[in-house]
């Protein structure tokens, strides 16, 4: 090739693989901003059986079109008690299985779905005036994108057919596969995308240029590197979703590399996987995670045990440290020191999040130690909460423009919020988990599940607060003002359910009356104090008209 069609010939292959990857992000977070309240409630449902794990792990992944983002759901679920380790790690080998049943699907080619997907998708996510249906707009244009990325790739890589260069170098991943096996691992964990990467190395071999021994490999490598994605996105967990990441690592990713090394001492013919080299490739993929799944879900427990022996437990869980980002140096210069206490501000919001966190499982079963560390916890919040409010009062005295003083009161009135939600957490809710230890009662089975459901979805809001600050997105601060009114909603309807069983005569419910109810509150009004972080936001862009949301789109 001359260096001028050398150059478009890699311009189109790095567009088309580019526009793969973007589409199959687009698609997953229009389920994640669609539907991620019944992902999130049928994920943690699902822990109380390993096969109803494994397949709603499965058919979650299916869902999001990525096993990473049901990994980091089924951590923070882990993380907060809601699930054990052991059913946490039946998730994700079903998420596993999932993201590569959905490469096989969108292997499929069909031309004419197409314009079709493109049309429906564009008219719904441009007129619908619900959330929902502009999401699943989203969801169609994705689909057809990614689609519409496989023929762009299929269309560049034709002239490599005839390239005697990139034959002899395709040829030589097929001979020394420890190498594809690396850059399979690489590639997928540089897009971030294990599908993406399956993808794009089963149209290579579709198209004739990547012989299936190097496809074989690059694939396996694909399944280690979509591993390893999960386990650097959860360096800092706590370490119970730790424990199931690093198991999940190891089986998948030790599983791969054991199935390249069972191939370069056998060759096993893979005839029986399809008719061509391609339905070869991505039916290994299946049956290899299928395989992973078949094996290894009767033993998670054992599995979660080995994970545990590796990652100890600290002796004490520790309260956050005392480290304050308030410079009294940078208070001449008011930009600066607003930064300073815009990031103190985030360690307050990060603090009540980790005190949030383990609450259901205080109520399930009363621990000392974790009870002190969230106390030790709220002392360290009132103190970042004091000192900040005296950094800010000294900072408005050397007399600051409108704008800067605005930013200081949004500041002092966020930390003012979340330093009320942390002493929700830490008086209140710790006080009613204690109650139901020392009074021997526990709450009826819908209760209990309507409480842990209720918990989640708080959690997560306050997880998307933490997000809001750091980015300042109108869009994420939009759904955080309404997930406020849903939450407000829900929290009234649990009440009438709760009044319900009462009238029922249900023994547990009139036991934990009191209890249930003023938990439903705790929790209503730790979502609020979250939820105000996006109210300065939405005042600066217009959205919001007095006290309510406007009706943009």
């Amino acid at each position: 090739m001359e260096t001028p069609n050398l150059t478009l010939f890699f311009l189109h292959i790095a567009g088309a693989a580019a526009l793969l990857i973007w589409a199959v992000r687009l698609v997953r977070t229009g389920v994640e901003r669609a539907f991620s309240v019944q992902l999130r409630l049928w994920l943690r449902r699902s822990g109380k059986s390993r096969l109803w794990a494994a397949m709603t792990g499965t058919a979650s992944a299916m869902a999001l079109q990525s096993s990473t983002a049901v990994a980091i759901l089924a951590a923070n679920f882990v993380a907060a008690g809601g699930i054990a380790v052991a059913a946490g790690l039946a998730i994700l080998l079903g998420a596993d299985l999932g993201s590569a049943l959905v490469a096989k699907l969108l292997l499929v080619r069909q031309t004419w779905l197409i314009p079709i997907l493109l049309l429906v998708g564009v008219a719904m996510f441009l007129r619908g005036d619900q959330k929902r249906v502009r999401q699943g707009g989203r969801i169609l244009i994705g689909l057809a994108l990614i689609f519409v990325s496989l023929d762009m790739l299929r269309a560049a890589t034709a002239p490599l057919t005839d390239s005697t260069g990139a034959i002899m170098a395709m040829q030589y991943l097929g001979r020394d596969t420890l190498t594809a096996f690396v850059i399979g691992a690489l590639f997928a964990w540089v897009v971030h995308s294990s599908v993406a990467a399956v993808l794009l190395f089963v149209t290579l071999v579709l198209q004739g240029v990547l012989p299936l021994s190097a496809a074989v490999a690059l694939i396996l490598g694909a399944n280690l590197g979509g591993a390893f994605i999960a386990f650097v996105l959860t360096l800092a967990a706590p370490i119970e979703a730790r424990r199931m990441i690093i198991a999940n690592l190891v089986l998948r990713g030790g599983g791969a590399a054991l199935t390249l090394v069972a191939f370069r001492m056998s060759e096993p013919p893979l005839d029986w996987l399809g008719a061509t080299p391609a339905q070869q490739a991505i039916h290994l993929h299946i049956v290899f995670n299928l395989a992973v799944v078949i094996v290894v879900l009767p033993f998670t427990g054992l599995a979660a045990r080995m994970a545990s022996a590796m990652l100890k437990t600290p002796a004490t869980p520790a309260a956050h440290e005392h480290f304050t980002a308030l410079d009294p140096a940078a208070l001449g210069d008011a930009d600066r020191a607003l930064s300073c206490a815009a990031r103190e501000v985030m360690r307050i919001g990060e603090t009540v999040e980790a005190m949030l966190r383990p609450i259901p499982t205080l109520y399930a079963t009363w621990d000392d130690a974790s009870a002190e560390a969230i106390a030790a916890n709220e002392k360290t919040l009132r103190k970042r909460h004091f000192e900040t409010k005296l950094y800010l009062a000294q900072l408005n005295r050397s007399g600051l423009d409108q704008d800067n003083s605005r930013r200081s009161m949004d500041l002092a009135t966020i930390a003012a919020n979340l330093e009320a939600a942390g002493d929700m957490i830490a008086r209140k809710m710790l006080t009613l988990a204690k109650r139901l230890h020392t009074e021997g009662v526990q709450f009826s089975k819908p209760g209990w599940s309507e409480i842990c459901d209720f918990h989640d979805r708080v959690l997560a809001n306050a997880q998307l607060a933490l997000s809001v600050m750091m980015t300042q997105n109108p869009d994420d601060a939009r759904e955080l003002v309404a997930e406020k009114d849903s939450i407000r909603a829900l929290e009234q309807k649990l009440q009438r359910l709760h009044l319900g069983r009462l009238r029922e005569g249900l023994t547990e419910s009139i036991e934990t009356s009191n209890i249930h109810q003023e938990t439903l509150r705790a929790l209503k009004q730790v979502n609020t104090s979250f939820s105000m972080v996006a109210y300065p936001i939405l005042t600066e862009t217009g959205d919001l008209l007095s006290s309510r949301m406007s009706d943009r789109n």
